[in-house]
């Protein structure tokens, strides 16, 4: 029997979530925020809301702090989806509101390799 008080998986207050680890590291060692994640935050968050994308039902975009995926880095992850994305530069975050966040296409060239951790 269902939990009244738990909503099913497809009411989603969401449909896709991103989070940009935008973690600095105060003993110098590599982390996103050295890789301009606060631009493409930004960036991100800007085209998100111009395209009409933004608010409930559609896509939040979200600041995180560490996501254990330095070695990749900078990283972003959308869920539902739990896809992981490295990212350059500002036409990679493009690609991404375009082709996932709106269209719900998986940008191949950017996934980050599943064995890329800290």
């Amino acid at each position: 029997m269902n939990d009244p008080k738990t909503p099913p998986a497809s009411s989603s207050y969401y449909q896709r979530h991103i989070f940009f680890c935008l973690n600095e590291r105060s003993d110098g060692s590599e982390c996103c925020a050295r890789h301009q994640a606060q631009e493409a935050f930004d960036r991100c968050k800007s085209l998100v809301k111009a395209a009409g994308l933004a608010g409930p039902g559609q896509v939040r975009v979200n600041k995180a702090g560490c996501l254990d995926r330095c070695a990749a880095g900078p990283v972003a992850v959308v869920y539902p989806e739990a896809v992981w994305y490295s990212y350059v530069d500002a036409s990679d975050i493009d690609e991404i509101v375009e082709s996932h966040l709106k269209n719900g296409q998986v940008v191949e060239r950017l996934l980050t390799p599943p064995h890329l951790g800290r």
